[in-house]
């Protein structure tokens, strides 16, 4: 009852992520819509009920843009888990500020990357010029599309896919 399930605005506009429990709750309140099935069933005493993978809600619902929050996790994401600087992937990272907070830089998507200890340590607290170093790509925010917003829970749900992608 803990799976995620997709739920989509009227429009069919993805919006969040909840638990099956959540969304048999919204689809039996009449609040939402069953639009796939791709978990087979809940059973009870008497009865089975579609387990759903998706649903979409009867009501349109204004939210805000979806924005990814600056964290750890997400720079490493952002960077597809590969030091910005050499290039190395599967080790261990860390954050490091383009120009450093020493000198003025600030803790934005456009100024943090992803380095691993090595070259974290041979940068230090200098620039990239100073320091005599390249980086792989230039850092940005990552796009506020719902792909890179549910990219995570696509892989464990590719029924998902087709809902997410014009989003």
């Amino acid at each position: 009852m803990e799976d995620d399930v997709l739920v989509l605005n009227a429009n069919f506009q993805p919006i969040q992520i909840c638990s099956t429990r959540r969304a048999v709750n919204l689809v039996f309140s009449n609040k939402a819509s069953l639009v796939l099935n791709g978990r087979g069933f809940i059973h009870t005493v008497s009865e089975a009920f579609p387990r759903p993978s998706i649903i979409r809600l009867d009501r349109m619902i204004i939210r805000p843009r979806l924005i990814v929050p600056l964290s750890r996790h997400e720079v490493f994401r952002r960077d597809n888990y590969t030091c910005q600087y050499c290039g190395r992937r599967n080790v261990d990272f860390t954050l490091d500020h383009v120009i450093p907070r020493k000198d003025g830089g600030s803790h934005s998507w456009e100024n943090v990357v992803t380095a691993c200890i090595n070259c974290n340590h041979r940068k230090g607290s200098r620039s990239v010029r100073e320091a005599s170093m390249e980086l792989l790509t230039r850092p940005a925010t990552p796009p506020h599309s719902a792909l890179y917003y549910f990219q995570s829970k696509i892989n464990r749900n590719n029924e998902w896919l087709e809902f997410i992608e014009g989003w």
